[in-house]
């Protein structure tokens, strides 16, 4: 049975690149525009694990990771942050909430792939 992915990201485009990526690689996934719709589709399915943006509006991506270090079922589904953020203090942020990576925007789909493969619980 394939592993299942959340892509959280508020552009349309990059979820649909990240999404062809990582179904080459076999991957199923599940979208969310930010956040808030995120925590909406925590509703108890298997994730294997979520490549999820910081900037987005509603709930960012750093108040989403720490959300759902909280809550049950997902407590230790790892997470990749994919974002134009590369600031050290950021990354820094990323890592305490529970980021288990932190890939920068423009990035190549094969570097996303090779890290969720390494992270795939």
């Amino acid at each position: 049975m394939a592993k299942t992915v959340m892509i959280v990201d508020d552009s349309g485009s990059f979820r649909t690149v990240v999404k062809l990526a990582l179904s080459k690689a076999g991957y199923d996934t599940v979208e969310a525009v930010d956040g808030k719709d995120a925590v909406g589709k925590l509703d108890g399915r298997k994730l294997n694990l979520i490549v999820c943006d910081v900037n987005m509006p509603n709930m960012d991506g750093l108040s989403f990771l720490r959300h759902l270090k909280t809550t049950g079922n997902y407590k230790f589904t790892p997470v990749i942050m994919l974002t134009t953020e590369s600031q050290d203090a950021k990354k820094a942020e990323g890592k305490a909430a529970g980021a288990r990576a932190w890939i920068t925007k423009p990035f190549q789909p094969s570097q996303l792939v090779d890290a969720v493969n390494k992270l795939c619980v």
